[in-house]
C-alpha cells in the first residue's frame, strides 16, 4: 500500500528542538545571518521614519506660536517647551510636529486664551546677509529678532520664488541629507538581506548535508532484517525529499518567519509611538486579518494536504507504470492504464485548484482589509491633521507602515504550510534514525594472524521471525583451505548459512568460529575483510569497471588487471569502448550476466578475502559461459576456504566435500561418489535434475 504524504497538525516544539541539534555545528552562521535579517528589518521600519521626519522638518516646515504673555507656567509645561525652540518678540515658535501628542482639549482652551496661535508660521534664521536683505526688502511680512525671523505660511506666497527658493535652502539642504540617509539605509538593507539570504542559504545546505550523511551511515549500520521491512523507495525518499523539506525549513520558512513577525511586531510598536491615537484607530480595524488568517490557516492546510497526497500517488502510478511498461503492453492493458491515470490527474487537478481556490480567495480579502485599513487612517489623519493633533509626515509613515504590516500576512499564510511539511518530513527523518536494528559491532577481540580459514558452525539455531525457525542445531566443520559446498532444496537454510557467516544477521544459539574464535568477539570490519561472498544477483555500480573492482580501495591499475586476467575477465573489458575507464549503465545493462559475474570474482580476488562464499554464483549461467566461469572460480578458489551454496549439482562435483540440508538441518555429507552412492537426498537431488541427460545413470 503506498505510503501517503503526511502533514503533522501543528508546530512541534520538541521536532524543531532535535532539528536545532544539526544547527549546532553552523551556530555562527546561523546567528551571523538572524543578526543580520533583525537589523535589516530595522532597516525597513526606518524607512517611513525617515521620511516623516523629512516631511515634517524639512519639506512642509511649519511653526505654532505660542505666548508668554499671560501664559501660566503649567500651561507652558503642558506644550512641552525647551530650550532649544525659536524666541521671537515675546513669542515662542515650536515646530508643529512638536504638539502632536497635545490632547485636542488642551489645545482647544490654550487657542481660546490667546495662548495658544491658530495661523501657521515659517521661522528663518538670519546669519546669511542674503537672507535678512530678503526680510528688510519684505519687512512688512516678517516679525524678526537678532538671530530668527518668523512668517505667516500664508504670506509666503507674497515672496518672489527666487527668493522664496533661498529661505528654503537650509530646508532643501535637510532633505538632500535625509535622501543621502535613504539611500544608506537602502544600501545597508540590501547588504544585510545578501548577508542573511547566503548565510542561511550555506546553513540550509551544510544542515542537508550533514543530516543525509547521518542518515545514510545509519542505513548503512542496519541489518538485513531491517532493509528488508523497509523500501528501498522509501529510503531514497527520506534522504532526498524530506530532507530538502527541512532545508526549506532554515533557509526560507524561520527566516521569512522571524522576519514577518519582527515586521509586524516593529510596525506596531511604530504605530503608537508615532501617534496613540492614529495607532489606536489603526488596531482596531486589525481583527478581521486575524479572523481571516485563523480561517484560511485551517483551509489552506487541508488543501495543501490534498494535493500532497494525490501527487504521492500519481508519482507512485506513474513509477510503477513507467517501469513495467512491458507488463502493461504485453497484456493489453493500455486503455485501463490510460483510464486509471486520467482518474487520478482529475483528482491532482480538482486538488490544485483546491488549492488555488483557497489562495484566489486569501489574497484578494487581504488586499481588501489593507486597503481598508488605509482608508480608515486617510480619514481620522486628515481630521487629526487638520485639528493639529498629527502631522502629515505621520500620516504619510501610517500608510507605509499599514502597507508593511499587510505584506507578511500573506507571507505567514504560505510558510505556515510549508512549515507543517517541514514538520512531517523532520519527523519521517527522525523516525528513521530512532529505528535502531543493527548488528551489534561490539567485537574487542581479533582473530589470530595470519587467518588460516578453519571454519566451524557448532549447534547454531537460528529464526528469521520468533518461533520460526531455520536452521536448527546445525553442526559442522570447515578446514582451512577446503572446498565445501551446501546443496539442498529451496528453503534449506543454504543462503542463511552464507548470511550468518558474515553476521548480517546473529545468531540466536550456538557458536560460529574462524580458526578457533568466535566471530561474534571480532569487529565486523576485520570479519566482512576475511569473509567475502559472491552472491547470485550481482550488484554493480553505475562507475567505471575499474572502480567496480576496486570499490574505493587504493589497488593500482596493475593489480586490477592481474585480477582480471586471473578470473578470465580482461578479455572481454579491454573489448568495451573504454576498456577498464567504461562507465557501466545502471544495473550493469551493457555487460552481460557472465561478464558481470566475472567482474564480482575479480573484485573479490583483488580485495583477497581468507574465506569465500560462492552464492548461486553460476545459477543464472549459460553452459558455455558457465566453463568460462568455472575456470575463474577454480583460480579464485586456490589456496582459500571456500564455501560454495549452488543449485546446478554440475558445479561442485569436484568439492573436498558436500553438505547436504533439509529443513535447517545437516543431514548427509561426503564427497560427490559417496553421496551418490549412499542413495539418499544427495541422489535425488542429482537424479532429478539429471535424469534426462544420457549416461546420468
Amino acid at each position: 500500500m503506498m505510503e501517503e504524504e503526511k502533514v503533522i497538525s501543528g508546530f512541534n516544539p520538541a521536532l524543531l528542538r532535535r532539528l536545532l541539534q544539526f544547527v549546532a555545528p553552523h551556530k555562527w552562521k546561523a546567528i551571523i545571518a538572524v543578526a543580520a535579517l533583525l537589523v535589516a528589518t530595522a532597516g525597513e521600519l526606518s524607512i517611513p521614519i525617515v521620511i516623516q521626519r523629512t516631511v515634517d522638518e524639512y519639506l512642509v516646515r511649519s511653526y505654532v506660536r505660542i505666548s508668554e504673555t499671560g501664559a501660566e507656567s503649567a500651561d507652558l509645561d503642558s506644550l512641552r517647551l525647551d530650550d532649544a525652540d525659536i524666541r521671537i518678540d515675546g513669542h515662542i515658535y515650536v515646530n508643529t510636529s512638536r504638539l502632536v501628542d497635545v490632547t485636542g482639549l488642551e489645545r482647544e482652551r490654550l487657542t481660546d486664551a490667546g495662548i495658544l496661535s491658530e495661523e501657521q508660521f515659517f521661522v528663518v534664521g538670519l546669519n546669511d546677509a542674503r537672507v535678512q536683505g530678503i526680510v528688510t526688502q519684505h519687512d512688512e511680512l516678517f516679525t524678526r529678532s537678532a538671530d530668527h525671523a518668523s512668517i505667516r505660511s500664508s504670506d509666503l506666497g507674497l515672496i518672489e520664488p527666487d527668493d522664496r527658493r533661498l529661505l528654503r535652502a537650509p530646508d532643501i539642504d535637510g532633505i538632500t541629507r535625509m535622501a543621502l540617509f535613504f539611500l544608506i539605509v537602502l544600501v545597508a538593507v540590501l547588504s544585510l538581506s545578501f548577508t542573511q539570504v547566503y548565510l542561511l542559504a550555506l546553513t540550509g545546505q551544510g544542515i542537508m548535508k550533514d543530516m543525509r550523511l547521518a542518515l545514510f551511515k545509519h542505513v548503512t549500520h542496519q541489518s538485513l532484517d531491517y532493509l528488508n521491512r523497509n523500501p528501498v523507495g522509501k529510503m531514497v525518499t527520506r534522504v532526498t525529499n524530506d530532507v530538502e523539506t527541512i532545508n526549506e525549513l532554515f533557509q526560507n520558512v524561520l527566516s521569512n518567519l522571524i522576519r514577518d513577525m519582527a515586521r509586524m511586531i516593529g510596525v506596531v510598536i511604530a504605530l503608537f509611538i508615532l501617534s496613540r491615537r492614529l495607532g489606536t484607530v489603526t488596531l482596531l480595524t486589525l481583527p478581521p486579518v486575524v479572523v481571516a488568517f485563523a480561517f484560511f490557516r485551517v483551509r489552506a492546510r487541508e488543501a495543501f494536504r490534498n494535493v500532497r497526497v494525490w501527487v504521492s500517488r500519481v508519482n507512485t502510478f506513474l513509477n510503477e507504470h513507467l517501469s513495467g511498461m512491458g507488463v502493461v503492453q504485453m497484456f493489453v492493458t493500455e486503455r485501463r492504464a490510460a483510464e486509471r491515470f486520467e482518474q487520478d490527474n482529475e483528482a491532482l487537478m480538482k486538488a490544485n485548484l483546491g488549492e488555488m481556490y483557497v489562495m484566489a480567495t486569501f489574497r484578494p480579502l487581504v488586499d481588501l482589509l489593507s486597503n481598508v485599513s488605509i482608508a480608515v487612517i486617510i480619514y481620522f489623519g486628515a481630521s487629526f491633521f487638520s485639528r493639529g493633533l498629527v502631522s502629515l509626515g505621520i500620516v504619510i509613515a501610517y500608510i507605509n507602515y499599514v502597507r508593511l504590516f499587510y505584506q507578511p500576512v500573506m507571507s505567514i499564510s504560505e510558510q505556515f504550510t510549508i512549515l507543517q511539511s517541514a514538520m512531517a518530513g523532520g519527523e519521517r527523518v527522525f523516525q528513521i534514525l530512532d529505528e535502531k536494528d543493527e548488528i551489534a559491532d561490539t567485537g574487542t577481540g581479533t582473530m589470530p594472524q595470519p587467518v588460516r580459514g578453519e571454519v566451524v558452525f557448532d549447534n547454531v539455531v537460528f529464526a528469521y521471525k520468533p518461533g520460526e525457525i531455520v536452521i536448527r542445531n546445525l553442526s559442522f566443520r570447515i578446514a582451512a583451505g577446503e572446498t565445501v559446498a551446501v546443496v539442498g532444496y529451496t528453503g534449506a537454510g543454504k543462503t542463511t548459512i552464507a548470511n550468518l557467516l558474515t553476521r548480517m544477521w546473529d545468531i540466536q544459539e550456538g557458536s560460529i568460529r574462524i580458526d578457533g574464535t568466535d566471530i561474534r568477539s571480532v569487529p565486523l570490519a576485520q570479519l566482512r575483510t576475511t569473509v567475502q561472498p559472491i552472491q547470485q544477483d550481482v550488484f554493480l555500480f553505475n562507475e567505471t569497471v575499474s572502480e567496480n573492482i576496486r570499490l574505493g580501495a587504493d589497488f593500482t591499475d596493475d593489480r586490477i588487471r592481474d585480477v582480471s586476467r586471473i578470473v578470465q575477465a580482461e578479455k572481454f573489458i579491454t573489448q568495451l569502448p573504454e576498456g577498464f575507464d567504461s562507465v557501466l549503465n545502471e544495473g550493469a545493462t551493457n555487460i552481460s550476466t557472465g561478464q558481470r559475474q566475472l567482474l564480482s570474482f575479480a573484485r573479490v580476488l583483488a580485495h583477497d578475502p581468507r574465506i569465500i562464499i560462492m552464492d548461486e554464483a553460476t545459477a543464472n549461467i549459460d553452459t558455455e559461459t558457465e566453463q568460462l566461469i568455472q575456470k575463474a572460480m577454480l583460480k579464485l578458489m586456490e589456496g582459500r576456504t571456500s564455501l560454495v551454496i549452488a543449485h546446478r549439482l554440475s558445479t561442485i562435483r569436484h568439492a573436498d566435500r558436500i553438505l547436504v540440508l533439509s529443513h535447517g538441518q545437516l543431514v548427509e555429507q561426503g564427497t560427490h561418489d559417496e553421496l551418490i552412492g549412499h542413495r539418499g537426498l544427495y541422489y535425488n537431488l542429482y537424479r532429478l535434475q539429471y535424469q534426462d541427460e544420457p549416461g546420468s545413470g
